[in-house]
């Protein structure tokens, strides 16, 4: 039973698992049952990260999950996590980093413009865009600028 793991295992899996995603994330010739795997890693990272995560890592296992649906040609589902990412970022704004609101921002866009709402796609673009440039972190900041480059809005 997951309840009878203790803290440190969640913690490790939620890593675990998040960086397995994201090495299929990346990977460009994934099969159809890799990305079933990349679809069930997300979530069962951020099902740990609920176990013992702060709001900051319940928030970064959101937007991945937004970024899986997306990778995936899944729509709708990736709105709802881009915005329970947002929510989870807004609702603990002192528990979070720098790049988190525009992080959730980011997934906002990219899940509406896959889904082809280009008006939402563009104002959390937008929003994203001015977000990222009040960062202090140089790296950070490329490192979004460079994601927000991709969104087509």
């Amino acid at each position: 039973m997951a309840e009878a793991l203790d803290p440190a295992t969640h913690r490790r899996l939620g890593v675990d698992l998040y960086n397995k995603a994201w090495s299929l994330i990346e990977k460009e010739d994934r099969s159809s049952d890799e990305d079933d795997e990349l679809l069930h890693c997300a979530h069962a990272s951020a099902y740990h990260w609920l176990q013992v995560g702060t709001q900051a890592n319940r928030a970064r296992s959101e937007w991945q999950c937004s970024r899986v649906n997306v990778v995936l040609g899944r729509p709708e589902a990736a709105i709802a996590h881009a915005e329970r990412c947002r929510e989870l970022v807004e609702g603990a704004p002192d528990q979070m980093e720098e790049f988190d609101l525009p992080s959730a921002y980011e997934a906002l866009a990219r899940a509406y413009a896959l889904a082809g709402d280009g008006p939402k796609a563009k104002r959390f673009h937008d929003l994203g865009l001015a977000a990222t440039s009040a960062m202090t972190d140089e790296d950070d900041r490329r490192h979004l600028e460079e994601d927000f480059s991709t969104i087509r809005v």
